[in-house]
């Protein structure tokens, strides 16, 4: 090929190129905003996902409440729980889910527990009072009729101790038999048959050994006899039929208290007739109420620990002598009575008191009181099924320390609610299967 052919030859190429530039690069223009624009579409339809998850802390009672920090509720104290915010799963649940009444069927996402099986110590707190031990009772009475001539006791409460004299009596039976033993002594004194009988006639009649010796030494009867307090203790009572409410509760109304004795200087009184009561304060009782539902706990010989209203720093330890066998006249208590020494401690006689029982340890299944709702006679739990509470009717037993006994209703693996009242709103009932 000669060098004008070859020219022609390249001439021809760039004129073909140039020309479907011309054609081209105008489409390419007018595609070019297009494939731009159909970009942007795909890269806004498809945005990199960014979760920003803010952990916050609420109470479970009151949710108003909301802190960037752990702590405490400042309305009932209760510690605040984790709350996580942002997107969430939603559960799916059903619109008959949703449908269903409140009082059976609740959703919500409040903390559960569960039953815990262990021995816990007994511990059983109830109120009293103290009161005389009735062992400690004494009477004064007299074995002859006669006449008050001299009264050493004037007012109620008063204190008396063993072989104080509380009064002079004058009888005619007793001058009679003094008279005859002083005839015996003096007319018949080989006779000790007779002296001797004479001699116990007369301290049966109350007289006592050395009142009897200084007749014999004198030669003289004496006109009065003296009677003495055989006990130590307060003077509650006379010879005025009022003793009966007194021995039940130990106490009297007041305007029985501040009444004076009825026996009088110059009164007559009959033979075997009661003059005195005589308490001693030093031996008392703590009588403690116990509600029905603890009796089957409490013992005799369980430790107390008793608490004085009068003096709570002089508490004291003592055990359960006694518990009555029957309820008191509209009482739904039982009594169990403690008895202690109460010189020492001078605690004042009616007192009230606090007491702690140790019934020692039992076994068995624990819910928190909270998690149980009382209906009556019936204990109902709120049993979580999936995302939502199930209301159960369970069978409870005895409470203790904030803590109440399960019997029959759940299983180990059963989750209830911690808070059964916060399940509950103001006017729904529940209803639970049977």
């Amino acid at each position: 090929m000669s060098i004008v052919s070859k020219i022609l030859t390249i001439y021809n190429w760039q004129y073909a190129i140039s020309k479907v530039n011309r054609v081209i690069l105008p489409i390419a223009y007018c595609l070019l905003p297009i494939v731009f624009i159909g970009c942007k579409e795909q890269k806004t339809s498809n945005p990199v996902q960014h979760e920003v998850v803010h952990e916050t802390y609420t109470c479970p009672m009151h949710p108003q409440i909301i802190k960037d920090k752990p702590g405490t509720c400042p309305i009932c104290g209760m510690d605040l729980v984790k709350k996580t915010t942002g997107s969430q799963k939603v559960a799916d649940l059903s619109l008959n889910d949703l449908l269903r009444p409140a009082n059976q069927y609740v959703i919500s996402s409040i903390p559960t527990v569960h039953i815990q099986s262990r021995d816990e110590p007994v511990e059983i707190s109830t109120y009293g009072f103290i009161t005389y031990d009735t062992r400690q009772i004494g009477t004064v009475s007299t074995n002859v009729a006669g006449r008050i001539e001299k009264l050493y006791v004037k007012y109620r409460f008063q204190e008396v101790s063993k072989g104080q004299k509380i009064m002079d009596l004058y009888s005619p039976d007793l001058l009679t038999a003094q008279q005859n033993l002083l005839f015996l002594l003096k007319n018949d004194a080989d006779n000790n048959i007779m002296i001797s009988a004479a001699k116990q006639k007369l301290l049966l009649l109350g007289m006592s050994s050395q009142q009897l010796q200084q007749v014999i030494n004198s030669g003289k009867p004496v006109f009065t006899v003296s009677i003495y307090s055989p006990y130590d203790g307060h003077i509650h009572e006379s010879s005025t039929g009022e003793m009966e409410p007194q021995t039940q509760t130990g106490m009297k109304d007041v305007s029985l208290i501040t009444e004076e004795l009825p026996l009088k200087e110059g009164m007559y009184v009959n033979k075997g007739q009661n003059l005195f009561i005589i308490y001693n304060p030093s031996k008392a009782w703590a009588v403690l109420n116990i509600f029905s539902g603890q009796t089957n706990m409490v013992k005799v010989g369980d430790k107390v620990r008793i608490i004085p209203e009068t003096a709570p720093d002089k508490d004291f330890r003592a055990a359960i002598n006694f518990i009555e066998p029957f309820y008191r006249n509209n009482s739904k208590t039982a009594t169990a009575r403690v008895y202690f020494n109460n010189p020492h401690m001078g605690i004042p006689i009616g007192s009230q008191v606090k007491a702690i029982i140790f019934a020692g340890a039992r076994s068995a299944r624990w819910l928190p009181e909270e998690a149980v709702l009382s209906l009556g006679l019936d204990k109902v739990v709120f049993v979580k099924k999936d995302d939502a509470f199930v209301a159960r009717k369970i069978e409870a037993g005895i409470v203790n320390n904030h803590l109440i006994q399960v019997l029959n209703g759940l299983s180990d693996e059963d989750e209830v609610a911690a808070n059964a009242q916060y399940m509950v709103d103001s006017e729904s009932f529940i209803k639970v299967k049977q």
